[in-house]
């Protein structure tokens, strides 16, 4: 009999100066599997939670990608670089004396990226242009121009700052730093937000930290080090049920009921609502079955979850990044 491959959902904190792909390395040597993919990257600047799917609960992934986010930052106010992070060339740097940066005027700015916004993502990030990462296209000295996207900013508060002096190209710069927290759709660039409060300051501005802590109902809290060896990562992996349950309603099947949906069978619903977008199906014995709609009174399959023996074989198969 086939044993039950690592199955599950892993929170993980990243540290700081290495890349997301790094870390998922990281967690196929410590997980001894290939199957492992992410719910979306962090810069390498940026630290905090990045979720992870391992085996068949990479299945999961897609439904967790669109999740909103939760971010602590510092933006410097001053400064502007071509990444609108501290890991770029500053292009800009006229500091802050020439302009006012006064507490109501930083409100003001902030105030304009709360709510329904367009926001143009950095130039230097992963979206594609005509087939190439705009990151790419940027470090070889083309043109980038990206296209404005609809996201939602749901807060985004000053929670301190700091006046004081640093040293750009030879040049001492006075600048502003603010501490802020963002909660906001997935796709928002943090660092857009700094250097468009930058601009409507006429003083520029750029991400100098951020910490992403909480995707969805997921805290940073909850996640692990990957590079800390006492760790157990399988242990820490959050069961696949366990995790549908938190982001969906539940429906408990009996086995034979179980195996008639995954053999593609109509299963009658035993559901509080006559219909619903999305629906997690455990069995008794808590397995996921599946991800399903309810319609009319019955389960519809959006995705399938392996049973532990066919678990087994499709996590022995390479499996690329979700």
């Amino acid at each position: 009999m086939l044993a039950s491959a690592p199955d599950g959902i892993l929170l993980v904190d990243k540290p700081q100066g290495i890349s997301s792909h790094r870390v998922v390395s990281i967690a196929r040597r410590r997980l001894g599997l290939k199957k492992i993919g992410h719910a979306g990257t962090l810069d390498p600047m940026a630290t905090g939670l990045l979720i992870l799917g391992a085996g068949p609960s990479t299945r999961l992934l897609t439904h967790l990608v669109g999740l909103g986010k939760t971010y602590t930052a510092t933006i410097r106010l001053g400064v502007s670089t071509d990444s609108d992070d501290a890991d770029g060339t500053p292009t800009a740097a006229p500091g802050v004396l020439g302009a006012d940066v006064g507490e109501a005027a930083v409100e003001r700015a902030v105030a304009q990226q709360r709510g329904t916004i367009d926001q143009v993502p950095s130039t230097v990030s992963a979206i594609k242009v005509d087939g190439r990462r705009a990151y790419d296209l940027a470090r070889k000295g083309e043109e980038v121009v990206l296209r404005s996207r609809t996201v939602t900013v749901s807060r985004f508060d000053v929670t301190a700052r700091t006046e004081h002096t640093v040293r750009v190209d030879g040049v001492d710069v006075a600048v502003v730093d603010l501490d802020v927290v963002v909660d906001c759709s997935s796709g928002t660039y943090v660092r857009a937000l700094a250097r468009d409060v930058g601009a409507a300051l006429g003083t520029g501005g750029h991400l100098t930290a951020l910490r992403r802590t909480a995707v969805g109902p997921f805290d940073v809290a909850d996640a692990v080090d990957l590079e800390d060896d006492d760790v157990d990562v399988l242990g820490a992996l959050a069961r696949p049920a366990d995790v549908a349950r938190r982001l969906f309603p539940s429906v408990s099947l009996d086995p034979q009921a179980a195996k008639d949906l995954t053999d593609g069978k109509r299963v009658a619903a035993d559901h509080p609502d006559d219909d619903g977008p999305v629906a997690a199906v455990a069995t008794a014995d808590d397995r996921l079955v599946g991800l399903v709609s309810v319609r009319r009174g019955r389960l519809r399959v959006i995705t399938n979850f392996p049973a532990p023996a066919s678990a087994a074989a499709d996590a022995d198969r390479s499996g690329a990044d979700a």
